[in-house]
């Protein structure tokens, strides 16, 4: 079982450098949450092309942990990064003079993901660097992500793992405890969890996704029917927009 996890690690960091290698990059972009996610990719990052390469931000608002800051930096010296924190608040509260401006959870967390993402890529940008994103497969599935908010990227490493298949690549990783031990959350206010969101944990999920996906995607549980209705409704998300060009292509 080692030898095999070991092998799809070594499999992770072949893409990563190939990508940054392809790309003609000086280094990669890593927002860094503080949770486990964001963790594995920033060290897949740093064992693929070396840590003085990778530079990691955390991007919090008036609602953030400072706990998830504090384990943000603590990793990133551990791997030898650079890192750097930048409140959002102040892009934030730019946004709120915008002419009919309204606010909700939904509006207001969408809205944080895709300043998080336009601020890191203007660092990649200005430091001719590319993005890796942090997406998983389960959270990719369901949609649980903000379009053109934290699944924009220019290499998406996690991808292909399942939530509960992270925590194993993490112990491996050597990710500390403190980060792998929290629950789950976007933080996109105080005291948001991603399964409460969601409404079912990721042990569910994840076994309901490889359910469906065995058996061609037709559901034998309550559970599954409701897994796959949230795949379904989120396909868009997984699509390139709808044009005409791949049409006249084909024809």
């Amino acid at each position: 079982m080692e030898a095999e996890l070991g092998c799809r690690m070594g499999q992770v960091e072949q893409m990563i450098r190939y990508a940054y290698w392809k790309s003609g990059s000086k280094g990669i972009v890593v927002g860094l949450s503080g949770g486990v996610d964001s963790a594995v990719a920033a060290t897949f990052c740093c064992r693929a092309i070396g840590g003085d390469k990778v530079l990691g931000l955390t991007l919090p608002s008036n609602v953030s942990n400072p706990a998830d800051i504090k384990d943000a930096a603590a990793l990133c010296k551990q791997l030898g990064m650079d890192h750097r924190v930048i409140s959002i608040e102040p892009m934030l509260e730019s946004f709120k003079t915008m002419p009919d401006y309204k606010e909700s959870r939904y509006l207001l967390g969408n809205l944080m993901a895709r300043i998080r993402m336009t601020v890191l890529y203007y660092h990649a940008n200005r430091e001719q660097k590319i993005v890796c994103g942090t997406s998983n497969r389960s959270e990719y599935m369901l949609g649980y992500c903000t379009k053109y908010g934290d699944n924009a990227a220019d290499l998406q490493p996690l991808l292909h793992l399942y939530k509960t298949e992270i925590y194993d690549y993490a112990k491996e990783l050597g990710i500390p405890e403190s980060i792998m031990k929290k629950s789950p959350s976007a933080g996109l206010w105080e005291g948001q969890s991603d399964e409460e969101e969601i409404g079912l944990s990721y042990e569910k999920i994840d076994a309901s996704l490889r359910s469906l996906e065995l058996h061609g995607w037709q559901a034998t549980t309550p559970i599954e029917e409701k897994v796959f209705e949230l795949v379904r409704k989120s396909e868009h998300k997984r699509l390139p927009a709808p044009n005409l060009l791949e049409r006249q292509k084909r024809l």
